[in-house]
């Protein structure tokens, strides 16, 4: 049986052939080595114990469980279930529907997924950044913040309801050209069209795939690597002149100052102190008057630029050319994907912006800053900031709209707010309630970091902090001052717990917010991110033990149970009691 990172890393080989066509892939779902780590990989996820339409979740986990899915794939008698439709909200106030297979599909799911990913990994576009390995929403954010600089118009794309227009036909057309294994063709088939239920009735799908299965994120960038590669030709055709022609004004009074500067030189020794301060006045204020020019003419006729950054189905423009041109590459854009892709671009929602307002891209404003203020260089001279650089800001509505979502602040009349205690985090443990709040405040500074005034979020901060001691004093029917004053330490919020090893402390958050650009991991996005995972891990070398953890008999078929919460527990069995124990 073949190990799957090497497996893999063959497909990604061939894969970087531009012309090559892969077939008999279908017979690596028959590798139980492929399911093994699948589950290794499941099995951390918080959605790994819902159920779907039945009662199939991860637990009760066997080598006999595997062994009858890769048969039922063996013979083609496999079938995947609908998925339960369920709605989370979304943060402008509706819901996004989410789709929930059933586990045993979703580790089908995720070993197509891994060979999909493998094969077409290295064909997808340097400016696609969503459900991409080591990619994330903040490796988009800094490709825009580094190379839009000079834009003049964004065009902000958005497609009309993307995972639900899906074309199903144009999607295994891609495939197609890739893959000759109709057997792995039909899989896909059957996942796209497995339908779901809602309410309990079955609905069929004839489009679109669902959110929420493993697959679907992969499916998207499959497709919408097509726009990728349009707008990438695109860009080719529309790019021209090499460099902007030079601003006349600007290099007439570089040469006055080059001359000036030559005559003081030569005559220095001459003058006398009045001369040289009158001098020096006089080259000090061409210096003025130089820096308020550009260098370049930056509305060259004969200069164009395009730039493209995709997040799934958000995508932004930057363009150097007039308004008009953006408005055509607006229509052009609108035109593909109508007719190659089925899909169709929002004319309210792709808004051309120009670039001194703000554009808004994955929850960030970006604005391409007009900043004449100059700072001193090292050599005593002094030079413009950062002018026609592009930066990115944390929306002042975003926190918030945050704030309120999390129920820690109340607006009332005149627009006056209010941190208020959360009664859903009152019967929590103390200890509980601090870890919740900090947790909410790192991770929003950890998404926003990248932005120029990320300073704004101390106020976000400092609510949260107030709500916090509001939820302490309702739990204890006590004061805020009576709270500050028992769970401070040093002018620190804190809270004291028992552990086996004695009390502890746990400070509240003095995460200091201040814009920082390295980027460790790809934890910020909402939609955990599709990394490769391979080897063995503990919970594989105990599922093919063979030797039961409880009773310490061997040589016999196990099975793994998760459990999530001690609830979950109803004590009826023996394992259970030893679990509760």
């Amino acid at each position: 049986m073949r190990i799957p990172k090497v497996v893999l890393n063959r497909l990604t080989t061939k894969a970087k052939e531009q012309d090559y066509v892969f077939e008999r892939l279908y017979r690596n779902l028959y590798n139980k080595e492929f399911y093994y780590e699948a589950y290794a990989k499941l099995y951390k996820n918080k959605g790994s114990n819902t159920k779907g339409i039945n009662n199939d979740t991860i637990d009760g986990m066997s080598e006999k469980r595997i062994e009858k899915l890769i048969e039922k794939l063996k013979n083609q008698t496999y079938q995947p279930n609908p998925v339960r439709r369920t709605y989370i909200p979304k943060k402008n106030g509706k819901t996004r529907p989410l789709g929930i297979p059933t586990f045993e599909d979703k580790l089908v799911q995720e070993v197509t997924r891994r060979i999909l990913e493998s094969i077409y990994e290295p064909q997808f576009s340097v400016h696609s950044h969503g459900f991409r390995p080591n990619l994330s929403c903040h490796t988009a954010l800094k490709e825009i913040r580094n190379t839009f600089t000079g834009t003049r118009w964004f065009i902000e794309g958005d497609i009309k309801g993307f995972f639900d227009n899906i074309d199903h036909h144009v999607l295994i057309g891609i495939l197609r050209r890739k893959i000759h294994d109709e057997k792995l063709i039909h899989l896909i088939w059957k996942f796209l069209r497995a339908g779901y239920v809602e309410d309990w009735v079955f609905h069929k799908t004839y489009s679109g795939a669902p959110q929420g299965g493993i697959i679907s994120p992969l499916l998207s960038n499959i497709y919408l690597n097509e726009l990728d590669q349009y707008v990438e030709q695109y860009i080719d055709n529309y790019n021209k002149g090499d460099k902007r022609t030079h601003n006349i004004t600007y290099h007439n009074l570089a040469s006055k100052i080059a001359k000036r500067k030559s005559n003081n030189k030569r005559d220095w020794s001459n003058l006398t102190e009045e001369q040289k301060e009158k001098r020096l006045k006089e080259l000090k204020m061409l210096y003025k008057e130089l820096q308020s020019h550009d260098s370049k003419d930056l509305f060259d006729p004969n200069y164009r630029r395009l730039k493209y950054v995709r997040y799934a189905d958000d995508f932004i423009l930057g363009v150097i050319g007039s308004k008009k041109e953006a408005e055509q590459i607006k229509q052009d854009l609108k035109t593909f994907l109508k007719e190659r892709l089925k899909l169709e671009l929002s004319d309210e929602k792709t808004l051309i912006t120009h670039s001194k307002k703000n554009a808004r891209f994955l929850g960030y404003d970006i604005r391409v800053v007009r900043d004449w203020h100059r700072m001193k260089m090292p050599n005593g001279t002094k030079k413009r900031k950062f002018n026609y650089q592009t930066k990115l800001f944390v929306p002042h509505e975003k926190y918030i709209q945050k704030l309120v979502q999390l129920n820690a602040l109340k607006i009332g009349p005149n627009n006056g707010w209010k941190p208020v205690h959360r009664p859903y985090l009152v019967h929590n443990d103390d200890l509980e309630i601090l870890r919740t709040y900090n947790a909410e405040i790192e991770g929003y500074y950890n998404y926003y970091r990248l932005a120029s005034n990320v300073h704004v979020l101390q106020s976000f901060r400092q609510t949260m902090k107030y709500s916090m001691i509001k939820t302490y004093a309702n739990k204890y029917k006590s004061t805020v001052s009576k709270m500050i004053s028992k769970h401070t330490i040093n002018g620190k919020f804190v809270v004291h717990y028992e552990t086996k090893e004695g009390p502890k402390i746990a400070y509240f958050t003095e995460q200091r917010m201040e814009k920082n650009d390295v980027i460790k991991q790809p934890i910020v996005d909402t939609v955990e991110n599709t990394v490769i995972y391979s080897g063995r891990t503990s919970l594989i070398d105990r599922l093919l033990a063979k030797k039961c953890e409880w009773c310490g008999a061997t040589g016999i078929p196990l099975e793994i149970h998760h459990i999530h919460k001690l609830k979950d527990l109803k004590g009826k069995k023996k394992w259970e009691q030893k679990m509760i124990a």
